[in-house]
């Protein structure tokens, strides 16, 4: 045991017996029952925490002058298990009055929190009387007990009422409750016999406080309160103790560096002779014989945790250590000599701990506990075998532990710990190794059951910390005693979340853990003595679980994904800069590309983008011009000026982007032309013009470029829309998407912001624009699976390449128009920021369109009358069906200007066609007066039973108008919208109101704590009600309102489905006929994506008082970050994404409270699994995604919004994935050498002439590589071959396109497992760098064989080496000379270059590795 409180801290521990020091005091006398196995096996609950007071025992089994004793303990009625640690107050004497019972009055106040949270859980009371025996000794005798249960049948704490209650005594001792003949309820049970006239008064009431806590006092264990509880501040002079209102002591950071463990007499020896013990033990269970089969260790892990005696404060750390020979090799710093070591046998630690839970009393310690996984190998080749071949022969085993007490007031320090083994109770419940007596390890000196742990603490804190063992003493001094030993370790909290630390190794991913939920699955060991007295409820505490042990079932880690975490590098909005040199630019711009007009038919000057600081809202409001003529138009597409040689720059190109709610835009194909006039196909040009493309394939000779316009018209926006279309521009930027137009491969994606479309006040804009193409390449995840993959602090983009493929040359500019007022807009911006809706008073509430309103200037309203048949709509169809010179079927609701100018028209035609008839005489007009009388009189038949078959639905129609309030909501995904209904009782009545929602994403806040949230964020000052509301069996909310009583109705809208026209992928399906629209104008068809909710409030009947209608308009949502996957057809994709840290993400308040935040997200698919859990503090967190994949090539996009607020009210970054399923294709071949294989084309129901692409033609050859025709509903195949450039894992894709329609036939996902050659030769040289002519080498090779063999000649590097001879023939025992000409680098460092020599069939004969020096 360490003896830091006992000696320096730099003084070496380990010779000599150390003192017993105050945490070896208190985890000594600590002994807890853990609840029955089947318990254990539940997700435990949220920890209910209780504050019961045993005020005094009255009876007339009490005898005068007799000393009694209160024991409280847990009892699961269930399973007829005692469980947690027996309770014990002080004796008490008993007194009695005359003519009066007697009575012992205790007033012992007691704390204890549990999360099993079940109705058989009850508290169990026993009643003990100390009597003397005949030799003068003294014995405890029970005299009766009482049972108190803690939860109802609905699983809520029971009775919250704090008065005093009475506890009816029974016979005996608990021990009658573990009869098997007890069932419940106790009441009806004939074994037990009430006392009678004896009863203990008690109070049991919910204590809240005791939460704070839940870290230092562990579960099931009842503790007094005047106990200490190590890391609270006591309380001396209150008699409520401590706990009635805890308070923490102030923690104090610990740093322990340079770490290291050494295992006698070695660690080679020592391990040897454990696998030997291991292998033993596994042939002994098997009761076989040895099979060959051995075991080895797979990873040494350290536990690093902070106890208080009773429990660990936070789940410990896991550290891998390493041996120090394997550190020493890779180089890591801060590992500690080996002078103090036996010849370098020590594990050692690459990083150092960080305990920031530590605090300065003397009970607390850091404990360490060594562990060793191992698994089993077979006897083919010695290697042990994958985790998922054989993943039951993983093992996982404690083989030392050791916990050090810092000296309080100390500094720095280096400590040397003794480690212990073999059965002796531990920290962390675990059976620890012990090697047997008179193993060959014994012999070898006498530190046979130990080892040492070394370290250097420091603390951050110089604080003087004196004052807690002063306070510490005090309480001793005072209390002498306390009336209730220390509790013990039950386990460990459960508001800890998984461990965080040096992070999982990849090991912890694939075996199972030692503990889950906090609870070990290993039995406590035996040896540990039984006190005396009444000790029943302790009987099995050195007992193992038979049941648990042989068939519980093992619990997996709370959330370690078996997918190494990648950083989260995705496209991102970033401000355009210029590549291009000036003289480059000219040229662009005088291209010929159209000119942007204002409204007065001037040229607009492009102009640099404003400072975004400079953004005014009120402004753009005050703007007399509201028309914006959004103009995009795209210039041209140039190489980046890296020259990347792995792809191929495309000839053709097409982009695909939403502006706005516009519908998505697929560009016409665009050929890239060089400045000019020729086709740009070289590296040195920078920068090509984009050109239509005709339909026969020949640039366009029209005006290069593309334009495209967007009319953003408030005339025809909906109400309000206008301040939220400035919003877009202000946020939001424009994803760009950019195409391959003959391979339909991605080329890159780029993104600009909008914000320089914001006029501020001029007539217009116009800015010039030069974004980074990029795209971000995800390797395959067996590439970086590692012990390094989950390493603490490993943020680095792991399997993540973002490479630069161009720049986009675009110009944005907005001309604004002026525009008229219209009704639909809302007179004033600031209603549209109201949060409280206001219920309709019913007077002068019209129905709409029986009326039309006219507002007059001094304030009053005029209603005119309108005709029937203009309103009603079906009836004009009945009526105007029967006429036979009918043709046109009238609108609903047409305006009264237009009906009356049809009307007159039509009375105009029918005159002049009459007075053509008759020769310019006027008619008579008695001709045909019968007939139109008849035909009058049947209209009016039509219109009375139209009207009785309408009249109920109308007059119902007009009284639910009356009481109908509408609100209009601008949803944005995953942005919660927060408004209150004022609802009032127009009765004189009390009523319950019933509250149904018709929708599921509008619903009523019923939490207070979330309603005060929202108020918080909305600047709302109305009062916020607790528990106003009350959930019915149905889960309808009910509000109780007095007679004419107001009250306010939160209410929340919040979506995670994305609009469908936002989550239609683009890609390379095909491109459309209507492409090439340059104009787009946004007219009421976002109206059709208009939602409308309604809102019932109804009394008993099923009356409604008020109804609520929402109108939802759903708006764009800013996009963060773009991901794109590509992973193989009908299967899952699964991902972690890690996250940057919480400060760095953009939209994150600034000084939150509490340290790091918790991370919470959503998807927009419920079908997409998305998930994240806090790792602890101080560690990253991860985004875990799981997507089913279509079939190919099917592209999937969704939407994941990320919060750090727990109610979700508005996201701080919204990430946007695609997902494209392929056909997957596994090649394992060697860097250099040719692998050729082939591919099964089925044909389409018609003839199509295709061509195969592939995204590296450099490493995949095709045959036939040009186009070809591919039957109706034939087979054929394609050759392919695959010459990779460098070696590891990673993705070719592969499209089959159909070259006269441009659409995506079929798509592959080429998987390479590429192996390196051998290296058979090594050369050296150097070489200027910054431009020349290069240089010329020799080298020879020899024929080894005795014939004349051809051979071929490849490179890695072909940018940087060209041969004289691609191929030669060399005779049998004869030298050849190859020629090799190194092109010139512009820029300095080493490259290593391989040359391939491949024979007749190019398979790899040689490989030459040749490293060039750039200086």
């Amino acid at each position: 045991m360490a003896s830091g409180s006992g000696a320096a801290p730099r003084t070496p521990v380990g010779t000599g017996a150390p003192r017993c020091s105050e945490w070896e005091r208190v985890f000594r006398q600590s002994r807890v029952v853990p609840p029955h196995g089947r318990r254990r096996r539940v997700p435990p609950a949220h920890p209910a925490a209780f504050c019961c007071v045993l005020k005094h025992l009255e009876g007339a089994a009490l005898n005068q002058g007799a000393e009694y004793q209160l024991r409280f303990s847990l009892f699961d009625a269930t399973y007829h298990h005692f469980f947690g640690r027996t309770w014990r107050s002080s004796l008490r004497v008993a007194h009695a009055a005359p003519s009066c019972l007697a009575k012992a009055v205790f007033n012992e106040t007691i704390y204890f929190h549990t999360s099993l949270n079940h109705p058989g859980i009850a508290a169990v009371v026993e009643v003990v009387a100390r009597t003397k025996k005949e030799d003068g000794s003294s014995q405890h005798l029970s005299c009766g007990f009482g049972v108190i249960p803690l939860f109802g049948s609905g699983l809520e704490v029971k009775d919250l009422a704090t008065k005093d209650r009475v506890l009816k005594l029974y016979h005996g001792t608990p021990r009658a409750l573990l009869h098997p003949r007890f069932q419940e309820p106790m009441e009806k049970n004939k074994y037990l016999t009430v006392m009678e006239k004896s009863h203990l008064q008690y109070t049991l009431k919910p204590h809240q406080p005791l939460e704070m806590i839940f870290h230092l006092l562990p579960e099931n264990l009842p503790v007094s309160g005047l106990q200490n509880i190590p890391g609270l501040l006591p309380v001396c002079r209150d008699m409520s103790g401590c706990l009635q209102k805890p308070q923490l002591m102030k923690p104090v950071t610990c740093y322990l560096e340079r770490l290291s463990v050494c295992l006698y007499p070695s660690l080679e020896e020592f391990e040897e002779e454990l696998l030997d013990l291991l292998n033993s033990d596994r042939l002994l269970q098997a009761n076989a014989a040895p099979d060959g089969d051995g075991m080895v260790v797979r990873e040494r892990r350290l536990h690093v945790g902070v106890h208080n005696g009773l429990c660990f404060v936070q789940a410990p750390q896991v550290a891998v250590l390493v041996p120090e020979a394997e550190a020493a090799r890779g180089g890591c710093t801060g590992v500690p000599s080996s002078g103090a070591r036996d010849a370098g046998q020590a594990l050692v630690l690459r990083s150092r701990i960080h305990l920031s839970e530590m605090v300065p009393h003397p009970a607390f310690g850091i404990c360490f506990q060594l562990e060793y996984v191992f698994c089993s190998v077979g006897r083919a080749g010695g290697k042990a075998l994958a985790g998922g071949a054989r993943s039951e022969a993983a093992d996982m085993r404690s083989v030392r532990w050791a916990v050090w007490s810092p000296e309080l007031g100390a500094g720095e320090a280096d400590v040397v710990l003794p480690l212990r083994g073999g059965a002796h109770r531990g920290p962390c419940q675990t059976l620890v190794y012990r090697a047997p007596p008179g193993s060959r390890s014994s012999r070898k000196g006498k530190h046979t059951e130990s080892g040492t742990v070394q370290f250097h603490v420091s603390t951050g804190s110089e604080e003087h910390v004196v004052t807690a063992a002063e306070l510490l003493c005090k309480d001793r001094d005072e209390l002498k005693k306390p009336p209730t030993p220390s509790p013990s370790l039950a386990a460990l909290p459960t508001t800890v979340a998984s461990p965080r630390g040096p992070g999982l190794s990849v090991s912890q991913l694939s075996v199972s853990p030692p503990r889950a939920g906090g609870r070990s699955l290993v039995p406590q060991g035996r040896g540990s003595r039984q006190d005396g007295g009444i000790t029943h409820l302790e009987a099995d505490l050195n007992l193992p679980d038979l049941e648990h042990c042989t068939g519980d079932q093992l619990q997996a880690l709370p959330f370690t994904p078996l997918q190494v975490p990648i950083a989260a590098v995705g496209l991102q909005a970033g401000s355009s800069r210029t590549v291009l040199s000036r003289a480059s630019l000219a040229r662009l711009h005088s291209a010929g590309f159209p000119e942007i007009l204002d409204r007065n038919q001037e040229p607009v000057e492009i102009s640099e983008p404003a400072d975004p600081a400079s953004f005014s809202l009120q402004l753009e409001e005050a703007d007399p011009l509201q028309g914006n003529e959004i103009i995009l138009q795209f210039l041209a597409f140039g190489r980046d000026a890296q020259g990347n040689v792995e792809w191929t720059w495309p000839r053709t190109i097409f982009l695909t982007f939403q502006f706005y709610r516009f519908p998505p835009v697929t560009t016409p194909r665009l050929q890239l032309v060089s400045m000019e006039g020729g086709p740009g196909s070289g590296l040195a040009v920078l920068a090509q013009l984009l050109v239509r493309v005709n339909k026969d394939g020949t640039p366009s000779t029209g005006l290069p470029g593309l334009q495209l316009k967007y009319m953003v018209d408030p005339a025809f926006l909906r109400a309000g829309e206008q301040r939220w279309f400035l919003r877009y521009l202000a946020e939001h930027s424009l994803q760009i998407d950019i195409w391959d137009g003959d391979s339909l491969l991605l080329v890159g994606s780029a993104a600009v912001k909008l914000e320089p479309l914001l006029r501020q006040g001029r007539a217009a804009v116009r800015t010039h624009h030069e974004l980074e193409v990029a795209t971000t390449e995800y390797e395959p995840d067996a590439t970086v699976m590692g012990q390094e993959a989950l390493r603490h602090g490993a943020l680095r983009p792991l399997g993540v390449r973002v490479v630069v493929r161009g720049h986009l040359h675009l110009c944005l500019a907005n001309v604004g128009h002026p525009c008229e007022d219209t009704p639909g807009q809302l007179p004033s911006p600031l209603l549209s920021r109201s949060r409280i809706v206001p219920m309709p008073d019913g007077a002068g509430n019209i129905p709409a369109g029986s009326w039309v309103s006219l507002n007059t200037a001094s304030g009053g309203r005029v209603s005119r009358a309108r005709r029937l048949v203009d309103v009603d709509g079906e009836l004009a169809a009945a009526l105007h069906s029967r006429w036979p010179e009918a043709r046109v079927v009238p609108s609903a609701a047409p305006s009264e200007a237009a009906a009356a100018r049809r009307r007159k028209l039509r009375r105009m035609a029918l005159v002049r066609q009459q007075e053509d008839a008759g020769g310019g005489r006027t008619p008579q007009l008695t001709q045909g007066w019968p007939e139109q009388r008849a035909r009058h009189m049947r209209d009016l038949q039509i219109i009375d039973a139209y009207r009785e078959h309408t009249k109920g639905e109308s007059i119902s129609r007009m009284l639910s108008q009356a009481i109908t309030v509408t609100r209009t909501v601008h949803a944005v995904l995953g942005t919660a919208e927060f408004f209150e209904f004022t609802l009032k009782n127009p009765y004189g009545i009390q009523h319950t109101v019933t509250i149904e929602v018709d929708h599921p994403e509008l619903s009523v806040i019923l939490d207070p704590r979330e309603w005060r949230h929202f108020k918080e964020l909305t600047k709302s000052v109305t009062p916020v009600e607790e528990e106003m509301f009350h959930l019915r069996d149905d889960l309808k909310p009910q509000v109780y309102l007095r007679p004419n009583e107001t009250v306010r109705i939160p209410f929340k809208y919040q979506t995670f489905s994305a609009d469908p026209a936002v989550v239609a992928a683009q890609g390379p399906a095909g491109l459309g006929a209507g492409a090439g629209t340059a104009i787009h104008s946004l007219g009421k068809s976002g109206a059709g994506r208009t939602k409308h909710i309604q809102v019932s409030f109804q009394v008993s009947g099923g009356k409604p008082i008020a109804l609520l209608r929402v109108q939802v308009e759903p708006q764009p949502h800013v996009v963060d970050q773009t991901f794109r996957f590509y992973h193989p057809e009908l299967t899952f994709l699964k991902k972690t994404i890690r996250l940057p840290p919480w400060h760095t993400l953009p939209g994150t308040p600034v000084g939150m409270q509490g340290g790091e935040p918790e991370m919470y997200v959503r998807c927009s698919d419920p079908d997409i699994i998305c998930e994240t859990k806090t790792m602890g503090p101080g560690e990253p967190q991860d985004i875990f995604l799981k997507a089913a994949g279509g079939p190919s090539p099917q592209i999937k996009k969704f939407f994941v919004a990320i919060y750090t607020d727990p109610w979700l009210a508005a996201p701080i970054q919204i990430w946007q994935f695609y997902l494209h399923s392929l056909q997957r294709l596994d090649v394992s071949c060697t860097t250099g050498q040719l692998t050729r294989l082939s591919l099964l084309l089925r044909g389409t129901p018609a003839p199509r002439r295709v061509q195969a692409f592939a995204s590296h033609p450099q490493e995949l050859e095709v045959d036939p590589d040009g186009a070809f025709l591919l039957p109706a509903n034939g087979i054929q195949d394609l050759y392919v071959g695959v010459r990779p450039r460098r070696a590891g894992s990673r993705f070719i894709y592969l499209n089959l396109v159909d070259v006269e329609s441009h659409q995506l036939v079929s798509s592959w996902l080429l998987c390479l497992a590429c192996r390196q050659p051998l290296i058979s030769k090594a050369f050296e040289i150097s070489l200027p760098a910054g431009g020349g002519r290069g240089c010329n080498k020799r080298i020879t090779y020899t024929n080894p064989y005795p014939s004349p063999r051809l051979y071929f000649l490849c490179t890695n590097r072909p940018d940087l080496l060209q041969f004289k001879e691609d191929s030669f023939e060399v005779a049998g025992g004869e030298v050849y000379t190859i020629g090799l000409r190194f092109a010139p680098s512009q820029s300095t460092g080493e490259e290593e270059i391989l040359i391939h020599i491949n024979d007749h069939e190019d398979k790899n004969e040689e490989t030459f590795c040749v490293k060039v020096l750039y200086q």
